[in-house]
Formats: structure tokens, sequence, C-alpha cells
């Protein structure tokens, strides 16, 4: 009995590894054959799923959900409008000006190289630069061409994008309006030991993660732009909203974010890069160690690699939308195995009892 239970149980094992990569082969496949709706309705649920705070809120007062969704739709559709007015102007200004620096801070950084190795020759130390400088440069030249000819096709498609911002708001306030029932009749759809802890596991994971990441993205950004205004970062602004944007990616997107703005406050100033990865880590750790377990806790429950495993996958899948969507995927997945898994012992519990 024993032997035939490992085999079996060795033979399931067996199966699920090629399963599980057919089963994201064909995930990537299909995302890739409608990736332009798919994004659409992923944005559009995560923005009804954002606003739906907010709506709840304004229920509380004698109006209906109809008006309440009216409401928060008008008030994020005028903070957005002050911020394309206000904020996104000096980002592309100062875009722009970094975009026209990059190959004078290049030139000035191969110059302060070359007055490093020359020092290090005269104190006859075997140190030779030119090779990776050479590369270096290369790299980043070729990134800056990539981002210039990003920026002149996402020019060239504005009026596309604009179509896709009607289209997510649109989505999204039926999704607020409708979006229960809908949600309902396709849960009603799984077995009934699935439909219970896949919804509360999904629920916990989605709304702690997004509403969780948001919140710290702000933080970082906020707390981050009066630093660098001090300490005189040139494209301060910019800068901080890069790391927190790149907050949005989990795990890794803070770390990324913090080397790019390094690296290119680097080219110009080798002493103020120090100063503002400095100040950025210590802001990271407020962060991780002060904000981030009140808002995150232990929702996911997934260790380090399996989440890195995640952000792997997702970003194979979807791009960058599928590193943002991975993780609480990923835990919503754990989540509803360990709930079934518990009910099992449960259920064995009880029957032994």
């Amino acid at each position: 009995m024993r032997r035939s239970a490992s085999l079996q149980r060795l033979l399931i094992y067996g199966l699920s590894g090629p399963i599980i990569a057919l089963n994201v082969w064909l995930l990537s496949q299909l995302f890739h054959y409608f990736q332009h709706p798919i994004t659409i309705l992923i944005i559009a649920a995560i923005v009804a799923f954002l606003l739906n705070y907010p709506v709840k809120f304004f229920q509380r007062a004698p109006i209906t959900r109809s008006q309440a969704v009216i409401i928060v739709l008008l008030i994020t559709f005028t903070l957005v409008v002050i911020l394309g007015i206000t904020l996104v102007p000096l980002v592309i200004d100062q875009t722009i000006q970094l975009l026209n620096k990059i190959p004078d801070s290049l030139a000035a950084s191969q110059a302060n190289l070359e007055h490093f190795e020359a020092l290090a020759r005269k104190r006859r130390l075997p140190i030779n630069l030119r090779v990776v400088t050479t590369q270096i440069n290369g790299n980043i030249q070729n990134l800056v061409q990539q981002i210039a000819s990003g920026a002149l096709g996402f020019a060239g498609t504005l009026l596309s994008g604009l179509l896709d911002l009607v289209l997510v708001v649109v989505l999204a306030f039926y999704m607020l309006l409708y979006g229960d029932r809908v949600w309902k009749g396709l849960v009603h759809l799984l077995p009934e030991n699935i439909r219970e802890p896949l919804v509360s596991s999904l629920r916990l994971n989605f709304q702690n993660f997004f509403l969780s990441q948001l919140l710290l993205g702000l933080f970082m950004g906020v707390s981050l732009t009066p630093i660098f205004l001090v300490l005189k970062v040139p494209f301060a602004l910019l800068f901080a909203i890069l790391i927190g944007l790149s907050e949005l990616i989990p795990f890794i997107g803070a770390t990324l974010g913090i080397s790019l703005v390094t690296i290119l406050v680097l080219l110009q100033n080798w002493w103020l890069a120090v100063q503002v990865a400095l100040a950025a880590i210590i802001m990271q750790q407020l962060k991780d160690n002060l904000l981030a377990p009140k808002l995150l806790g232990d929702f996911i429950g997934l260790n380090p690699i399996w989440i890195f495993v995640a952000i792997l996958m997702g970003f194979e899948i979807a791009g960058l939308l599928g590193t943002i969507i991975a993780v609480p995927i990923a835990g919503t997945i754990k989540g509803t195995f360990d709930a079934l898994k518990g009910s099992k012992l449960g259920d064995i519990g009880s029957a032994i009892s």
C-alpha cells in the first residue's frame, strides 16, 4: 500500500510539471493573441477595484450606488485633469532635458574614468577601464536611443492611447455598477468546495496588494521629492516619481528604480549619487520595516523564491502588466490550496473523531 501510494504521488508530481508548463505556454499564446482587449479589461478591472473603496464610502450617505459611482468618477476625473495640467508637463519637460543631457554626462563620466585610470597608472596599479567604460557607454547609448524611439512612437500613437483611456473609463464605470452581478455569475460556475476559499483569497490578496502598493509608491514619491530638492538633485521630481512608480512592481521594483536613478545621477556627480542612494535606501527601509508590515501583513505568504518565479512567469506571459498582477494571483492560488487542504484535514479529523 505504501509503495503504491508513493508511486501514485510520484506520478502526480511528475505529470504536474508538464501540465503547468503547457498551461503557462497556452496562457502566453492566448494573451499575445488578445493582448489589447485583455490589457484594457485588466486595467479597467483594477481601476474599478480601487475606486470601489470611495464608492462604498459615499454610499454611507443616503444616495444610490449609481450616484456614488458618478460622484467618485467626477472627483477622479478632476484630480486627473489637475495632475495633467500641473505635474505631467513638468515630468515631460524634465524627461526631455534628461535625454538631451545624457550624452554630455557620458562624456564627463568617460573623462573622469580616464583621469582615475591615469592616477592608477602613476601608482602602478594594473587597472584598465577602457573596455568596461566603452561597453557601459554603448549600452547606455542604446538604452537612450530605445527610450527616444519609444517616446516618438508613443507620441505617434497618442490618439490610440486616448481611445484606450476612454474605453478603460467606460468599462470601469460599468464594472462599478454591474460588476457584482457578473462576478457572482462567474463564481457560481465553480464547484462549491472551491468557490468560497477562492473568493476570500482573491479578495484578500488583490485588495491588500493593489491598495498597499499604491500607498507605498505614493509614500516613496512624496517623501523623496523634497529630499532630492534639498540635495539639489537635477530632475528631482522625475527621479522621485520614477522610484515611486517602480514600487508598483512587487518585491524588486523599488530596488530597480533606486539603482536606475543612482546610475543616472552617477553620470553627473558621483558624490551626489552616493547621497541619492543613501536617502532612497533609508526611505525604502522605513517603508519596508514600518509601513509595509502594517499595509501588507502576511497576506501572500509566499516564499521569496516563488515570488521571483511568479514575477518572471508574469513578465513572460504579459510583460509589465504580468509582473504587477503575478504576485496577487500566485498568493490567491496558494491561499485557495491552503484553504482546501485545511478543509480536507478538518473533514478527516471530524471523521476520525
